[in-house]
């Protein structure tokens, strides 16, 4: 089994961290106060394994039942929950993008399920024909990862439709960022399951934290699941950090609008380059140059203390996903890259 490769985390000096899609910004004051709260004094104690108080908040902010929210350590862990509940290798296997988020095919392998692993169209979207009537889970991320190009409601509604005897998971992790959410569309179909994160949107990727929504059956599922390996995988204080958060929604929500406007206007400056990019509606640009390949712009950004990722997939080589930093700091990516380039066309001469 090939194991996921996480973004780097490199120690040997300080980067412009541009590579693994966290906020550029901090929590909020409410959330720094709750994690340094008298729940520090116990942390002797167990957490509350059904996340009540949480469950609660998400349930009103978004307009369901509590009975339709899972809560879990990170949506990572929930995506590992939904293949061990739903899939399996004989009758229900997975259908899933083959440029998508690389967890994906990590857990069909982890559980021996059959992966049908379908390619995008030439322009990076998905073909949502390829999702029709199955005899498959389906598991689509939106907008997906790392284009960034987000399909719309009724383009996943058509989806869920047409595979009523199987799970179609909608991976959201991005969605904050400028795509619609299909959560209304639970009250609909019980067989969707929409699956959040606090990591992006919520400046919350080191506290891990993550949510999703479907119908009461497919909740119970998840929960049999959780209660039958942790029970007690959400601490204390990211219970309350994570409390705290949906109190200060406001806060996020303006964060998002302005991680938007600096991905446009970063999106403006590298095709001033010559750069091309994707309609991303992430919080991350998908881009490539013809005056540089894809792999050489990442080491030459790294030399000059700024990462983004890299992908070696044929179909994706010449392209870095970049993540959208404050305006500073895509600033400070656009200069070096200008200079990078002017020095390979002085080379070329």
């Amino acid at each position: 089994m090939e194991a996921y490769t996480p973004g780097e985390q490199p120690t040997e000096r300080k980067y412009i961290k541009l590579n693994t899609n966290e906020s550029p910004y901090p929590p909020s004051d409410g959330v720094i106060k709750a994690v340094n709260s008298t729940e520090v004094s116990l942390l002797n104690l167990y957490p509350d394994p059904v996340c009540k108080k949480l469950k609660n908040k998400l349930a009103k902010l978004y307009g369901v039942n509590e009975e339709n929210v899972f809560v879990s350590n990170g949506s990572d862990d929930i995506l590992n929950f939904s293949f061990m509940a739903f899939c399996n290798a004989d009758t229900h296997p997975v259908k899933f993008p083959e440029i998508s988020y690389g967890f994906y095919k990590v857990y069909a392998e982890l559980y021996g399920v059959k992966a049908m692993i379908m390619p995008l169209n030439k322009d990076f979207t998905v073909n949502v024909e390829d999702y029709l009537g199955n005899n498959a889970n389906v598991v689509i991320a939106n907008p997906n990862a790392p284009t960034g190009i987000a399909l719309t409601v009724e383009e996943i509604e058509k989806i869920v439709k047409a595979n009523p005897d199987y799970v179609v998971l909608i991976d959201e992790a991005y969605v904050d960022f400028g795509a619609e959410s299909c959560l209304p569309l639970i009250k609909k179909y019980d067989n969707l399951l929409v699956v959040r994160t606090f990591s992006k949107s919520r400046s919350m990727a080191g506290a891990r934290l993550g949510f999703a929504f479907g119908s009461e059956e497919l909740i119970r599922d998840l929960e049999k699941i959780k209660f039958s390996t942790n029970p007690y995988n959400i601490n204390r204080l990211t219970l309350v950090a994570g409390e705290a958060a949906i109190d200060e929604d406001g806060y996020y929500t303006e964060n998002c609008k302005a991680v938007a406007n600096t991905r446009e206007y970063t999106q403006n400056e590298l095709k001033k380059l010559g750069f091309e990019c994707t309609e991303s509606k992430a919080n991350f640009i998908f881009a490539k140059s013809d005056k540089i390949g894809g792999e050489e712009l990442y080491l030459a950004l790294k030399e000059n203390g700024i990462l983004v990722r890299h992908f070696s997939a044929p179909s994706i080589c010449e392209y870095n996903r970049i993540t959208v930093g404050t305006k500073e700091e895509m600033d400070a990516l656009i200069t070096a890259i200008s200079s990078i380039i002017k020095e390979k066309n002085n080379e070329n001469i």
